[in-house]
């Protein structure tokens, strides 16, 4: 039986939110989705029955290997969608989740199949973000927040994080893009926004959209502490 929108949505849910110990609580659900508590549990006793998690009262859900396994092939779809949109329609990276949310719902595997195909089978999303395989399968990557490195850090930047559009025009406005290389200047003790030096050019950024950016150290040195790199 083809899965529902609604289930969908869930399912894309737990793979945002499922912990290294492949767990998630039904109040993250609950918050993730703005859905009512009781909705969510209604839900999850279905998807126990699917043996896509284990589901027992007052117990973080466990997300199962059959459940991780339907979640990421609702992302790839997502992500596949992302990544045509951009590279063979010109949208721009700010510009494709939503349109992206109406597609993942369509149930065609070779309508997918031959996207991926078009692409010549892409790694990654336009946000950095990796595209599971037809197994589910996906790249593991050792990235962390912009927001943990610390001063004189030089860093790559790699992906964005469940980022509205809103976000992603903020970053085209300063020439944020994937794989730019960045340059922790300073650190500011009293709010942890960070001045950052890109091109030859310095810009300030909250605590807020370092907490969104993933990134890949390049170079690290170590300053003695200050104030401001406390």
């Amino acid at each position: 039986m083809k899965t529902t929108l609604t289930e969908e949505n869930y399912l894309k849910a737990l793979f945002h939110l499922v912990d290294s110990e492949n767990k998630v609580t039904i109040n993250e659900l609950s918050k993730f989705l703005s859905v009512k508590m009781p909705s969510v549990n209604n839900m999850m006793k279905k998807f126990a029955d699917k043996n896509w998690v284990i589901y027992e009262t007052y117990k973080p859900l466990i997300v199962t290997e059959k459940g991780r396994r339907e979640a990421a092939l609702v992302v790839r779809k997502h992500r596949l969608t992302e990544m045509f949109l951009v590279k063979k329609m010109n949208f721009g990276w700010e510009n494709v989740h939503e349109i992206a949310e109406q597609l993942e719902h369509v149930h065609s595997t070779i309508f997918f199949d031959k996207m991926d195909e078009i692409l010549d089978h892409p790694k990654f999303d336009p946000h950095g973000e990796p595209i599971p395989d037809k197994d589910g399968n996906i790249i593991a990557q050792d990235l962390q927040k912009l927001s943990s490195c610390n001063i004189g850090d030089t860093v790559t930047f790699t992906s964005v994080t469940l980022s509205d559009d809103a976000f992603l025009n903020y970053l085209t406005e300063r020439n944020l893009l994937l794989n730019k290389k960045i340059r922790i200047v300073k650190i500011e003790s009293f709010d942890k926004s960070i001045t950052i030096e890109v091109d030859g050019k310095q810009e300030i950024l909250s605590r807020k959209a370092t907490d969104k950016m993933l990134v890949k150290i390049n170079d690290q040195t170590y300053p003695q502490k200050n104030v401001d790199n406390v």
